[in-house]
């Protein structure tokens, strides 16, 4: 599975198959996190990298000699990325636009996720994605739990994981322990030597760039 599909079972409520709105931007932070994670499943094979970034320029993802991943999403994100030079913080939108409903899709294919039509107030059209099987969450939720232990090692997917959720403020929510120390323990845990230099060095420019993206979508929120 890839950490995106990981990603999207862990934000969608298993009950009403929705995605928790943000404090200050609403839902619309789940298009970038998507798309930052179909990044970092790239990252963690090799296959991109992020340039430098200069006084007059963002530092621009390119695609490395590795093999391309099997995986049709990360084939199309992959191609994405050979279109043009593109800073991580135009790719995590890009990859991210369809993302939610291609990834949710395949997890209804996989029997782990229903997908439910109804309407809002007689009218607006609503689709909902509930959990059909949690057995696949559940064992997630218990391996990024064990990974806040002390001294616990970390595994790479494990850690991007954790890195994203935390760069969008719901990685508390992954142990059961006080908020303010599990969001201490997740800073600690993003901010780990889980993966090769050159990996992490991808990872952290992806995921800064996923953090200023929110922060911008939170500013235009408040200015309107």
């Amino acid at each position: 599975m890839l950490i995106a599909e990981e990603l999207l079972l862990l934000l969608l409520d298993d009950e009403s198959g929705s995605v928790s709105a943000h404090r200050d931007v609403g839902r619309a932070y789940v298009r970038p996190v998507l798309g930052g994670a179909l990044l970092a499943e790239l990252a963690l094979g090799g296959n991109i990298q992020i340039g430098e970034a200069g006084l007059l320029r963002s530092g621009k993802v390119t695609l490395t000699n590795a093999p391309y991943p099997a995986d049709p999403l990360l084939v199309d994100a992959a191609a994405t990325i050979a279109e043009a030079p593109r800073s991580a913080g135009e790719l995590v939108n890009r990859l991210g636009k369809d993302a939610f409903e291609m990834l949710a899709r395949r997890l209804v294919d996989r029997g782990i996720l229903e997908r439910r039509e109804d309407k809002v107030l007689w009218f607006f059209p609503r689709t909902r994605w509930p959990a059909l099987d949690s057995s696949y969450e559940r064992e997630l939720r218990l391996r990024l739990a064990a990974s806040f232990d002390d001294g616990a090692v970390v595994e790479p997917r494990i850690g991007t994981l954790i890195a994203l959720l935390h760069a969008i403020g719901k990685a508390h929510h992954l142990a059961p322990m006080e908020p303010g120390e599990a969001s201490r323990r997740a800073k600690r845990i993003a901010e780990g030597n889980w993966a090769a230099k050159a990996v992490r060095d991808t990872i952290d420019a992806l995921i800064s760039a996923l953090i200023a993206d929110v922060a911008l979508m939170a500013a235009n929120t408040a200015n309107h």
